[in-house]
């Protein structure tokens, strides 16, 4: 049996070209123009399943993109890993920003250069090719399934009730899955927390149509300051959001939680340097790590109305609109703070403009335990890939579907993750270290070794 280091190393080259293949594909699920490339990335996707030794591979329908599901079935006594990805990216505009075409892979200066390099095609490849040496040597240890869905970025809307009409076929004992970061190879993390999310659409109209600037400002409500008023309310000088009854369910974590949180090594010069800002802010009474982590955010995502064209316009707008989101933590509802915020609104926007406020998506926090089989063999693949125990942390972004595994599936999810806060995900230039990649398919072989031991024994 080839040793796994050198079945990486010698492969190397050729698993790069293929997750090049893939990147290629603009599989950007929030633009309708792209939808015939969402087919597209799936059935690549199920082709590289099938030569990988997967014993069944389908694409299967949703209410919206499709999903592709594949299964290698060894034996029923042993524990079966569900292993969930996306396919789909986020758009890559603003194109004038990236130094390399999103959507024509690079390798430059050990890293991968793409649309989805990181998030989440290059992770979820990690597992395909983990997967593929495992069967090649015959050394997988347990069962194996995989969900990759199309619609992650936009909120997973489908998802829901693909994972209800499926659940026998989608039976496992966890759900694994690379779609977060880690601190940094020299101080690894997995991802113990997610934070949920809720986000909006604000509309707000007032004329029949744009206004001569001079003839009706001053006596005319403008929608563009209307808004602006009601976006600068959110908050009070405290960074708190101001929405009644917005943290009635939030859990406040311990002291001993906030110590333990307080041990993650945090370069705040590093930090704002990868951010390109020269000063942080955020809630009064909490670290910059907890404002990240284990605290509520609320932030406007864009913001458009009138005339903003090169030149001058003086008009007051007819209309204003902006997109807002909110990150939650446990046990925090995006349902009910959509109707706290639809209330809110409403009842602060002045009358002579209307206003309609729609809920796009959200999702559920998640909360990992750090005592299972399943986060301790996570642990040990990653200390012994990278040679050193990783650091559990509570990570800020939201990945909605985690919450919704659990609450359909019943089984808990492990996010062992391998990309880095300087990737710039779902901005221009986005990038994935090639040693991460590789690293990452050489933990995730690991993982299914000291899984399947710690459950079986």
């Amino acid at each position: 049996m080839i040793p796994v280091k050198k079945y990486i190393e010698d492969n190397a080259e050729r698993f790069l070209e293929e997750l090049f293949a893939l990147i290629r594909i603009p599989s950007v699920s929030a633009k309708e123009e792209n939808k015939p490339d969402m087919l597209r990335a799936a059935r690549l996707i199920k082709s590289y399943l099938e030569k990988a030794g997967v014993d069944r591979a389908e694409i299967l329908p949703t209410s919206g993109n499709p999903v592709v599901f594949a299964e290698k079935i060894i034996s029923n006594k042993l524990p079966t890993v569900l292993v969930y990805g996306h396919y789909d990216v986020q758009p890559a505009e603003p194109f004038e920003l990236w130094l390399t075409d999103p959507f024509e892979p690079v390798l430059k200066d050990d890293k991968i250069w793409g649309r989805g390099a990181d998030d989440d095609k290059g992770q979820l490849f990690m597992h395909i090719k983990a997967l593929e040496y495992m069967t090649s040597a015959g050394s997988l240890p347990c069962n194996i399934k995989f969900i990759v869905e199309g619609e992650e970025e936009t909120g997973s809307a489908g998802l829901a009730g693909f994972l209800t009409d499926n659940r026998q076929m989608l039976a496992s004992d966890m759900i694994l899955i690379s779609d977060t970061t880690m601190i940094s190879t020299e101080t690894p993390s997995i991802t113990s927390g997610l934070r949920g999310l809720a986000y909006f659409q604000v509309d707000l109209s007032g004329p029949g149509r744009d206004l001569h600037s001079g003839l009706y400002g001053g006596a005319v409500i403008n929608p563009c300051n209307v808004l602006c008023s009601i976006i600068a309310s959110l908050k009070d000088s405290d960074n708190r959001i101001t929405i009644p009854g917005f943290y009635d369910d939030v859990i406040e974590c311990t002291s001993e939680e906030r110590q333990e949180m307080a041990r993650r090594p945090f370069d705040r010069a590093k930090f704002m340097n990868s951010a390109g800002v020269t000063a942080l802010s955020g809630e009064t009474g909490y670290t910059d790590i907890e404002r990240i982590g284990i605290r509520p955010t609320l932030d406007v995502n864009g913001m458009w109305g009138g005339f903003t064209g090169e030149g001058t316009k003086t008009i007051i707008p007819a209309k204003a609109s902006a997109k807002i989101s909110m990150r939650l933590v446990p046990d925090q509802k995006p349902e009910r703070i959509a109707e706290l915020f639809e209330r809110h609104i409403n009842r602060i926007t002045p009358p002579g403009v209307k206003v309609n406020v729609e809920y796009l998506h959200g999702g559920e926090a998640y909360i990992s335990p750090l005592d299972t089989p399943e986060y301790q063999a996570a642990s040990m693949a990653v200390e012994e890939s990278l040679g050193m125990k990783p650091v559990p942390v509570r990570s800020g972004g939201s990945i909605p579907v985690v919450a919704t595994f659990e609450k359909i599936l019943g089984v808990k999810s492990i996010l062992m993750g391998f990309g880095l806060e300087s990737d710039a995900i779902h901005s221009p230039n986005e990038n994935f270290p090639l040693f991460n990649f590789l690293k990452g398919i050489e933990s995730v072989i690991l993982f299914y070794k000291h899984y399947t031991k710690l459950k079986i024994s």
